[in-house]
This record gives C-alpha cells, sequence and structure tokens, in this order.
C-alpha cells in the first residue's frame, strides 16, 4: 500500500535496493543549518559548565539557538531538503486552522535521498536528546535547567509533528497511517525471509 503524498522518502524508504549510491547534497547550506543550531543547542546544554558557570548566558545561548533551528527548519529546510511546510493560520472569525503542504508534481525532482536522510535524521534524532535531558534534569534536581529542556523538547517536536503530517497529509489519521507503515514494513520483511530461504 502506497502513502498518499510520494514528493520526498522519509529516512530508510529509498534503502530497499541495496546498491551504493553517490551522495548528492543540492542545498548544503540548507542541510548545514538545518542541522547546526540544533547540535548546537544541544552542545551547548551538555558544555554549559564547562564554558561558563553563567546559568542566564547559557539559558539565552540555547533558547536562541532552539529559536533560530525552529525557524530554519519550519520555513527553510522543510521545503528545500523535502519540499514540504507546514503553518498555522488564523481565519477571520478567530478560529485557528493548521495548514500542511508537499511538494507535487515535477518539482519532486528538486529534493535528493541524500538530503532527505539528512532532514529525517535530524529532525527525529535531535528531539530524542530533549526527551533524556527532561528525564536526567528531573533525576538529577537540575529544577533551573527545567523550562530549558522543556522547551527544547516542545520546539523540537512541533516540527517533528508538523512535518509528519504533511509527509502523511493533513487530513489523515496518524495511528492508521503508522499501523500501515508497519505492517508494510512487516511484510516486506517477512517477503525477504521467504526469498532468502
Amino acid at each position: 500500500m502506497r502513502r498518499q503524498s510520494q514528493d520526498a522518502p522519509l529516512f530508510g524508504e529509498e534503502d530497499d535496493d541495496f546498491r551504493p549510491r553517490r551522495l548528492k547534497v543540492r542545498h548544503p547550506l540548507a542541510s548545514f543549518f538545518h542541522l547546526f543550531f540544533r547540535t548546537s543547542a544541544i552542545l551547548v546544554y551538555l558544555l554549559c559548565d564547562f564554558l561558563s558557570g553563567r546559568f542566564i548566558a547559557s539559558m539565552v545561548t540555547i533558547i536562541l539557538l532552539l529559536s533560530c533551528d525552529f525557524w530554519t527548519v519550519k520555513n527553510v529546510s522543510g521545503r528545500l531538503l523535502v519540499g514540504l511546510r507546514w503553518w498555522n493560520q488564523v481565519d477571520e472569525d478567530g478560529k485557528s486552522r493548521w495548514v500542511f503542504e508537499s511538494r507535487k508534481g515535477n518539482d519532486l525532482k528538486k529534493t535528493s535521498g541524500a538530503e532527505s536522510q539528512i532532514f529525517w535524521l535530524g529532525l527525529i534524532v535531535c528531539p530524542i536528546f530533549w526527551v533524556i535531558f527532561v528525564f536526567s534534569t528531573i533525576f538529577t534536581f537540575k529544577i533551573k535547567w527545567l523550562a530549558v529542556v522543556i522547551m527544547g523538547l516542545v520546539l523540537q517536536w512541533a516540527n517533528v509533528y508538523g512535518y509528519v503530517r504533511c509527509k502523511v497529509g493533513g487530513t489523515s489519521d496518524l495511528r492508521n497511517v503508522a499501523k500501515n507503515y508497519l505492517g508494510v514494513q512487516i511484510f516486506n520483511l517477512a517477503l525477504k525471509k521467504s526469498e532468502a530461504s
């Protein structure tokens, strides 16, 4: 079963054939900044005690890096690397409406598998670090850092949610899509094992 939008492969989808490919990055600057702000925020958080003993300076630096990351991923790298974008729109009657878009048709050729892997890997892995940081601040009683790590988690998971909704279709139920995806992956694995025997 195929998904509704076929504009850019999710991370790992293009690995159906195991032939080596040449790494092709069409937007190196967007790829760099897609990873730069989010990894910089993580590194500053991890090294803030060694770099500076000042809590406020470290907190402001991390929040600025997280804000730059949120804006860059939402407005630049998502559009350039995988052809997806999302935003919130307030109608004239004051109702909030979420809009999810994906590139269609001839524009699909503008995305590459390497850029897609960079995008999805950065988008998924970095929020996992912030989840770990939330639990570590709670268990080590570093409560003053709790607001910073929760902000990191919220900003990064907002982009994950927005881009997953763009990829699967804004109106689709994410649970059904996840069940279908897992079912297809299990079926493909069973098919490969039966062909091997």
